[in-house]
């Protein structure tokens, strides 16, 4: 009866000396509190009561995000989160464990110096642009730093670049205000466009209508001259023919304003003497006219007979 405490306490003692270390992880031994060794995934045994475990380190990549705050060239208060992905060094576990005791701590601190040294030799636009050049200088700063500490910088990252309230507000407006000029360059352009095809429309019409008129004008005298012909055929003269021609329109045109019901009001003299006076009249008025044509032409012939006189 008096063994079985002593058994428990040995069985407790022998389960001590195993444990186990976890995948992508390291434990560091001490012995009497110096270091003893560092021991790596799976299955471990160290001594009781003697060997301990000091601590245990993982050896995934980390991420770090740091929201650091300074002023650009152009006198603008912005803030910037660095995102620094890190990890220790599986052949530098001891020195990762024993030379550095909050790693966080010295990261960000290296970060901050390093922000707060490029961002203000740039204007705020520079800032968004060469974002990847002020990542490029932090993870050097923080190899060059931390590898002495056991420590690998992956990669650092600037995730967000935020300038303040008023800042954005101004940034936005002045965006509004190109973008707007734009437009109202574009509708200006599209106006003057919709001018311009419009008077080549209305120039083309024009001509259109006034070869139209021509043409209309072309057949008419076509007509009129067959009508003459005709007329003379039958022993009718031009002036008695052109009169005649005149008289019938005359009567065609008072036809067709009888035959629109909606026509305007028109005042015309239409006595019963009236065609047989107009045509009297055109035909007296082609004989003078061709009197007086035939005396000029005779006397222009006299003239160039006698240069002399």
């Amino acid at each position: 009866m008096f063994a079985i405490p002593f058994i428990v306490f040995g069985l407790i003692i022998l389960l001590s000396a195993f444990f186990t270390v976890k995948q992508q992880s390291a434990a560091i031994i001490e012995r009497f509190g110096k270091f003893q060794s560092i021991r790596h995934s799976g299955l471990q045994m160290k001594i009781p009561i003697i060997d301990r475990i000091a601590g245990r380190m993982s050896l995934k990549i980390q991420q770090l995000d740091v929201i650091v705050e300074t002023k650009t060239l152009d006198d603008v208060f912005v803030r910037l989160k660095i995102s620094v992905q890190f990890k220790v060094i599986s052949q530098k576990v001891y020195d990762a464990f024993y030379k550095l005791d909050y790693a966080h701590d010295q990261i960000t601190s290296y970060v901050f110096d390093v922000v707060r040294a490029e961002v203000p030799k740039m204007k705020l636009d520079d800032v968004f642009v060469k974002k990847d050049d002020i990542a490029i200088a932090v993870k050097t700063e923080l190899n060059d730093a931390m590898s002495d500490y056991g420590y690998d910088i992956i990669k650092t990252l600037v995730t967000d670049i935020d300038p303040d309230a008023q800042v954005k507000a101004a940034m936005n407006r002045i965006n509004a205000s190109e973008r707007e000029k734009i437009a109202a360059q574009f509708e200006g352009d599209a106006a003057r466009i919709l001018i311009v095809e419009r008077a080549k429309a209305e120039a083309e019409s024009k001509r259109l209508q006034g070869q139209g008129i021509a043409d209309q004008r072309r057949e008419i005298a076509r007509g009129l001259e067959e009508s003459v012909d005709v007329l003379n055929r039958v022993g009718i003269n031009s002036q008695e023919a052109s009169a005649l021609i005149v008289v019938t329109q005359h009567y065609d045109t008072l036809q067709s304003i009888g035959e629109h019901v909606n026509s305007n009001l028109i005042l015309l003299p239409n006595s019963p003497q009236a065609g047989s006076d107009m045509l009297n009249n055109m035909v007296a008025s082609f004989t003078a006219s061709n009197q007086i044509g035939e005396a000029m032409k005779e006397a222009k012939k006299k003239k160039n007979d006698n240069p002399n006189n």
